[in-house]
């Protein structure tokens, strides 16, 4: 029997509405209590508390009809702002996102080194000037998660980045020497991308696995709902799954591994020593438009190998959704139907196969979504990129202003 005091209880409440407030983006007090179960007494009570603390706000929903207009409640998305950074070879993207998981603001660096130490000083100065860019806000910012392209250990200290040949590295102990008043996370990448893929578009799967293929290829997987890390963390390094033995040769000291076959990096590197030119994705797209053989030929066999590769996975994890996040597939006609007709064994089995909508900004969006999951103490979170204003038809919101306290 499982048992605990009233502040426990009240807590665990607490997070349930914040749960439902945030899934249904506004919602009424009555249809709060019909959902969550909770009697109208304790959703009044923590709806005043949560209030109190600005972290929901209230408005009118306006329409046509006669009566009075019911009063909404949602996340008061300005009180306080989270920052996610993917932190890429040579590129590193911030991304800023209010409690809603709305986007207000995004930049992009690419330092010109490698050094470990010169790249934690960029960062350390980034995130100081995020702090007080939005320190007027209640809370300011309220926690920083860093997406890392490499393995990364259960205690958020970084095991091996490939391309930047980083061994060991507690990015998270350098960070908070300087910057002590935040919390910060370090992350996989592509974990982070596959919360934000569950996170905004695919709530519904429980099961659900993403693969980038953007910079090597990296796996973020989710089963039963809950995040896949594996005994260390390491889980989802299928970019290092030898496909071909005594293949091509891999930083990560093997040979054969999935990435030096299906990666985008791979792919524009082979076509460029083909082309006997740099190529860039624009390329490639007038490249397949033009229905050039060599590009053609190319890619028929990036495709083949990557289908090797996730009929692999299909038959370790048997996942609902399959979401394939690559820039190189969506400029490809049919893509998706010619990786379906590669897999036909009869053991595989998937419910769908997707390209990423989120591209290049799944690992930001899914870092910025765990940093406002740990804030608000939610067990999950379900979040939406549209602007609710044109996603609810011809209702509208009108704010109802309080005035804060001195």
């Amino acid at each position: 029997m499982v048992t605990g005091d009233s502040a426990y209880i009240k807590k665990i409440n607490r997070s349930l509405i914040l749960k439902t407030i945030i899934q249904h983006q506004k919602i009424s007090r009555a249809e709060l209590s019909k959902i969550t179960g909770l009697n109208k007494a304790t959703i009044s009570v923590q709806v005043a508390d949560l209030l109190q603390e600005e972290i929901i706000c209230e408005s009118r929903l306006e329409h046509n009809s006669i009566g009075r207009r019911p009063i909404m409640l949602s996340i008061n998305g300005n009180a306080g702002y989270v920052l996610g950074i993917d932190l890429d070879y040579h590129e590193i993207i911030f991304n800023i996102c209010n409690l809603q998981g709305k986007s207000i603001q995004m930049e992009t660096l690419h330092p010109d080194t490698e050094n470990y130490d010169e790249i934690v000083r960029l960062l350390i100065t980034q995130i100081k000037k995020y702090i007080k860019a939005y320190s007027n806000s209640i809370y300011g910012l309220v926690g920083v998660v860093l997406g890392i392209h490499g393995t990364v250990n259960k205690d958020q200290s970084i095991l091996f980045i490939p391309k930047y040949q980083w061994h060991h590295k507690d990015l998270k102990s350098d960070l908070e020497k300087e910057v002590s008043d935040i919390d910060i996370y370090i992350e996989n990448n592509a974990n982070l991308s596959a919360k934000a893929e569950k996170t905004y578009k695919y709530n519904y799967s429980d099961n659900l696995l993403t693969v980038i293929l953007t910079s090597g290829i990296g796996a973020g997987i989710i089963i039963d709902g809950k995040l896949h890390r594996g005994y260390h963390g390491y889980a989802g390094e299928m970019g290092h799954m030898i496909i071909a033995p005594d293949g091509i040769p891999c930083k990560c000291g093997n040979h054969g591994c999935w990435e030096k076959y299906s990666s985008e990096p791979s792919f524009l590197e082979q076509l460029s020593k083909l082309s006997n030119k740099k190529v860039v994705h624009n390329d490639v797209k007038q490249l397949i438009t033009k229905q050039d053989p060599t590009t053609m030929e190319l890619l028929n066999d990036f495709i083949r190998y990557l289908s090797i590769g996730l009929n692999n996975i299909i038959n370790l994890y048997n996942p609902e959704t399959i979401v394939l996040n690559s820039e190189v597939l969506k400029i490809y006609p049919n893509a998706v139907n010619q990786i379906k007709n590669n897999l036909t064994s009869s053991v595989s089995q998937y419910r769908e196969i997707v390209l990423s909508d989120l591209g290049n900004k799944a690992c930001i969006l899914g870092a910025c979504s765990y940093a406002i999951q740990r804030f608000l103490e939610v067990p999950e979170i379900v979040l939406s990129m549209e602007d609710e204003r044109h996603s609810k038809g011809d209702q509208s919101v009108e704010p109802i202003y309080i005035n804060r306290a001195p």
